[in-house]
């Protein structure tokens, strides 16, 4: 599956959709659990991008000097991020070698490429919400200065986040994170749902009610392949897991 589909969509047009990506798989901070790759790795990205996987997901941080680095945690191997300049975080190596990375290069490497989406998540500052909306700025500017606008979908746990986001890019695709907004509220401020699978097993009318209501809905982070099952069935746009191997092999059937 996905060597023909990178095959025939990997040419100079922009991917296939800027505001869905063109399967159901999200390879939760790249397809690591499986490849033996670090998770938030360049190799992770390529490894999901390799697979054919509709979008992989990244965490963004921002450094004591302003850089943009890609890591989960707000510590990168101990090391405070926000507190600390981006050549001080090069002192530490990721197992296969790699430094931690960084937004421009992530966004180039996923620009390589015509299928995949990038699905950049801005993290929340351990210090201030104006370190998080500065951040905000930085990302969307950087996204805007190398014209990958078509290859990112934006998603946050930080309203305020989504909402700057739209303000600067009102075509961006953004996701709320959270879980604690309404399919209505949402659609209101122009953002979709990206909630953990928890919130559509509570409430089984949630999926429905949003395809009803007109956003996307993304649930994360679900490796059951009962749950997966599940969601499928409900018609859900999305799905964010660290097993994209076997979501695949699901869609395939």
């Amino acid at each position: 599956m996905a060597t023909g589909l990178l095959a025939c969509t990997a040419s100079k047009q922009s991917i296939v959709s800027k505001n869905h990506p063109p399967n159901k798989v999200i390879a939760h901070r790249g397809a690591f659990k499986n490849t033996g790759f670090p998770e938030n790795s360049i190799a992770s990205l390529q490894a999901a991008i390799k697979l054919g996987c509709g979008g992989s997901g990244f965490d963004i941080h921002m450094t004591s000097d302003e850089g943009l680095v890609i890591n989960h945690d707000d510590k990168f191997l101990g090391l405070p991020i926000e507190t600390n300049i981006y050549t001080q975080l090069l002192q530490k190596t990721l197992p296969n070698g790699e430094k931690i990375p960084t937004l421009e290069n992530y966004i180039k490497t996923g620009m390589s490429q015509h299928y995949t989406k990038l699905i950049a998540e801005i993290k929340t500052s351990v210090i201030s919400k104006e370190r998080s909306l500065q951040l905000t700025q930085k990302v969307v500017d950087l996204v805007k200065k190398l014209k990958a606008e078509d290859w990112v979908t934006y998603i946050s746990f930080d309203y305020d986040v989504c909402k700057k986001i739209k303000q600067l890019d009102p075509g961006a695709p953004v996701q709320y994170l959270n879980g604690d907004a309404s399919a209505e509220k949402l659609k209101a401020d122009g953002l979709d749902a990206d909630y953990h699978y928890s919130v559509f097993e509570k409430d089984k009318n949630w999926i429905a009610n949003a395809k009803k209501t007109g956003i996307i809905v993304n649930a994360w982070t679900v490796n059951d392949p009962e749950i997966m099952d599940e969601f499928l069935a409900q018609g859900i746009d999305l799905i964010t897991t660290n097993e994209p191997e076997l979501l695949l092999k699901k869609l395939k059937k």
